[in-house]
């Protein structure tokens, strides 16, 4: 019998090496649903195992999967799943416009399977080590993804991308080798130094000076892919120039994942220096974060460069969550994590065939959505509205458990929150609504858009906002338990 989580990596990376090998043919598209369905499916298989027989190791002791991380890798691989249904005929409609060529058709559908090979592994993986290149090679594909048009503004987003990242990638790197010292004086010569099992075992024991010094420099490494200000100027103009479905995966995962390995160091750095210190960090930085992504969100035009900014603004959020710390927090840090990954991609999905319909991104010429395609024209009002916090939708209750918990733990804090989240519901609701129920002469596109994807997501947030299945909750118990 073939091991579930070989499965879980083997699919993409043979999926994205043949789609690269055999080119763009009238199959291709069904072969990226069918690879990612496939890694869906598996990961799926590999949760329930994981939840029923407890955590593991994989690859000797390079991988290991607890409850932790087995649902990420579920909800990764559904994204991904979803995304590769919707670009089936969003990437047929760009080509009828004449924006992709059949080679640039071969590039994405394989960068898009390695891509997620990326995001798995560097989920999955044990060793510290691993995952910082797992980071660094989802750097490599993304670059390709986000140049796909070869329009000057994509190369220009996709170099800056790569700068930005580059250099953030060198910091982690940096703090990556600090741990590894740090590690090597409690273990020894083992190798064993940057397995994460070994390490929490031994995080109280970890020099606490070395410790907040690795972890200064693994936040802002791993923390430029998460969007934190002032390292954020990449990711709006990665969003505006590239492909929507290389957007819906950036905010869905990328984000997630850069975010998760944070996370980990955190867990060690809390043991080593016994003090608030890497919590008082991310919730300095989530804060600055959230308040200029918000006020940056009313000077936008261009559609997904506000959706861009509205992400950066929840990653804020979810890294001041985190960074507060305790069961609750951390609870409502995971569930706003797995919320707005479902609804963002939503979003994306909705505002890619908004914008192919309309033949722009600019807001002011998107008009009458309703009217074009009602289908389409709703979900992204419901999209706008769920991404808002508006009940009955999930966010609402995961912000509700944020601004509690501040309330009571850091009641200075509540005035900033309130200010940046109202300033960002009056900047995005205020310039969706009347691209939904404005008038319009926008005309029907070539092929009819995947909606199914879109509803699916949505669907998933409002049930998330009215009943969470028990075993749901149980893992978010377990996670947030972890994080301390």
């Amino acid at each position: 019998m073939i091991d579930l989580f070989v499965l879980v990596l083997a699919i993409p990376l043979v999926g994205g090496l043949v789609l690269a090998v055999a080119g763009e043919r009238t199959w291709a598209p069904n072969l990226n649903v069918i690879a990612s369905a496939g890694t869906f499916l598996a990961s799926a298989l590999l949760t329930a195992e994981i939840v029923a027989g407890g955590p593991r190791f994989a690859f000797g002791e390079a991988f290991f999967i607890d409850s932790m991380n087995v649902f990420f890798v579920t909800l990764t691989a559904f994204v991904g799943m979803t995304t590769s249904i919707f670009s089936g005929p969003y990437m047929r409609n760009e080509r009828e416009h004449g924006k992709l060529s059949a080679a640039r058709l071969r590039l994405y559908k394989s960068m898009f399977q390695l891509f997620m090979f990326t995001m798995l592994a560097a989920l999955t993986t044990n060793n510290l080590g691993i995952l910082w290149v797992a980071m660094e090679a989802a750097t490599l594909t993304t670059v390709l993804l986000v140049s796909l048009y070869r329009t000057a503004a994509s190369l220009e987003a996709a170099w800056k991308y790569f700068i930005l990242c580059g250099v953030g990638i060198a910091q982690a790197l940096f703090g990556t080798i600090l741990l590894y010292f740090a590690a090597e004086r409690v273990l020894g010569e083992t190798g064993n130094a940057l397995l994460w099992t070994y390490l929490v075992d031994v995080k109280g024991q970890l020099d606490p000076t070395i410790m907040a010094l690795a972890f200064i420099f693994l936040l802002v490494g791993y923390g430029t892919k998460v969007g934190l200000v002032p390292l954020h100027n990449w990711l709006p103009d990665a969003h505006a120039e590239g492909p929507t479905p290389v957007s819906a995966v950036l905010s869905g995962l990328l984000l997630n994942v850069a975010l998760y390995a944070i996370l980990r160091v955190k867990v060690l750095a809390d043991g080593a220096i016994h003090t608030s210190f890497a919590g008082n960090l991310m919730m300095g930085f989530g804060l600055l974060t959230l308040v200029v992504a918000a006020f940056f969100l009313s000077r936008q035009k261009d559609i997904k460069r506000m959706f861009a900014y509205s992400s950066i603004e929840h990653m804020g959020l979810i890294t001041f969550a985190f960074g507060m710390g305790g069961a609750v927090a951390n609870f409502a840090g995971l569930l706003h994590m797995t919320l707005h990954s479902l609804t963002k991609s939503a979003i994306f999905f909705a505002v890619g065939h908004a914008a192919q319909k309309c033949g722009t991104q600019v807001m002011e010429d998107i008009r009458g959505l309703i009217r074009i395609n009602p289908l389409i024209g709703w979900s992204l009002m419901l999209g706008t509205l769920a991404i808002l916090g508006m009940p009955p939708f999930g966010v609402f209750a995961s912000e509700f458990m944020i601004l509690t918990h501040a309330m009571k733990h850091h009641p200075w804090t509540t005035p900033i929150l309130l200010l940046a989240l109202g300033v960002a519901f009056a900047a995005i609701f205020g310039k969706v609504q009347p691209m939904v129920f404005g008038d319009t002469q926008a005309k029907r596109l070539p092929h009819a858009p995947a909606i199914v994807p879109v509803f699916v997501h949505l669907a998933i947030v409002l049930m998330l906002g009215l009943w969470i299945p028990p075993y749901l909750t149980r893992w978010f118990h377990e996670a947030a338990r972890m994080l301390g």
